[in-house]
């Protein structure tokens, strides 16, 4: 799909409505409100129905404009963003009954599920193409088109330490930081902010943690009973995977999560090398990106180990060769 054809059916609709991915981070909440933002700009106003978001941030320009829930049932237009697969999306029921839907995404693992699609896998963040879509369309990029954007490039990028990033990435970033945007601020709240509750749960998670695989794995987990120990809140187990990447020798860390009080774990992965976890993930109906990438696994905490487990293995195995 081309960005002429994404910009007709903005024009043409009279109801938009904006969805992300369940657990959302920085990229998905940007990239949501600056989309907003974006389509304020062209004359057209859009719903952004996000049910939990980390409280991190609410910063954001129009953050309190989010809905948990829409009265409109049918929207005209629905645009995905930062969500690889339908199976992944909040409020999917939005989309499903829309008369038009779009997506705009950046994962490699993207099925395609749009009408439209407009999918760059080699964006290192969602709102990295979201600010090449302003450019296209001649949209001044304001200060709070660039706060939300920066956010998601900021994020998604780990503070411009994943290898994903680009020239373009720093282009961006130069162009936002004239608009204003302030960035050290941006990076504070998001990745150097911990609430209480991310505290107490990354204690648990570094004494859990067990290191296999000859050191070239590192597993953890939190369960419901955790958070609700500690009162945790949407966003609240952000960053916990990456904990076992800091550690010397370890190529995948692995951090899984109880889904509430299901007999499921939400599971999240990272490689520091040439791992593919997106490929593992794919395995148990998720997805991702190469060094980046989470599913839902059902079973216990040994179980969904040992089917990690035997993935991982096989991908380190299969390095050697």
């Amino acid at each position: 799909m081309t960005l002429d054809e994404i910009l007709k059916e903005i024009k043409i609709a009279e109801k938009i409505v904006i969805l992300t991915h369940e657990s959302p981070d920085g990229d998905a909440v940007g990239s949501s409100l600056a989309l907003k933002l974006m389509i304020e700009k062209l004359g057209k106003n859009a719903d952004v129905i996000i049910p939990e978001y980390s409280r991190l941030f609410n910063f954001l320009p129009q953050v309190e404009q989010i809905k948990q829930e829409s009265e409109i049932k049918n929207y005209d237009l629905a645009i995905s963003v930062d969500c690889a697969t339908s199976k992944r999306m909040s409020k999917r029921e939005y989309f499903e009954n829309a008369k038009r839907t779009i997506v705009i995404d950046h994962h490699g693992s993207n099925t395609m599920y749009g009408d439209f699609n407009y999918v760059n896998p080699v964006s290192p963040a969602c709102c990295e193409i979201l600010a090449g879509i302003c450019s296209y369309y001649e949209i001044e990029i304001s200060k709070d088109i660039g706060t939300c954007i920066m956010t998601g490039i900021i994020t998604d990028t780990g503070g411009f330490r994943h290898s994903g990033i680009t020239p373009e990435t720093f282009e961006f970033t130069a162009d936002l930081i004239r608009t204003g945007v302030d960035i050290p601020k941006i990076y504070k709240k998001t990745l150097r902010t911990k609430t209480k509750a991310n505290f107490e749960l990354t204690k648990r998670v570094i004494d859990r943690m067990e290191l296999l695989e000859d050191g070239k794995v590192a597993f953890t987990y939190i369960d419901s009973k955790d958070e609700e120990e500690v009162n945790a809140e949407a966003g609240d187990h952000e960053g916990l995977v990456d904990i076992g990447t800091d550690i010397e020798g370890v190529e995948v860390s692995i951090f899984i999560r109880q889904k509430e009080q299901e007999n499921a774990y939400k599971v999240s992965l990272r490689s520091t090398n040439d791992i593919n976890v997106s490929d593992i993930c794919i395995m148990f109906g998720g997805g991702g990106h190469p060094k980046a990438a989470g599913a839902l696994i059902q079973g216990n905490v040994e179980q969904v180990k040992e089917k990690l487990m035997l993935e991982v293995s096989k991908s380190l195995k299969g390095k050697k060769v």
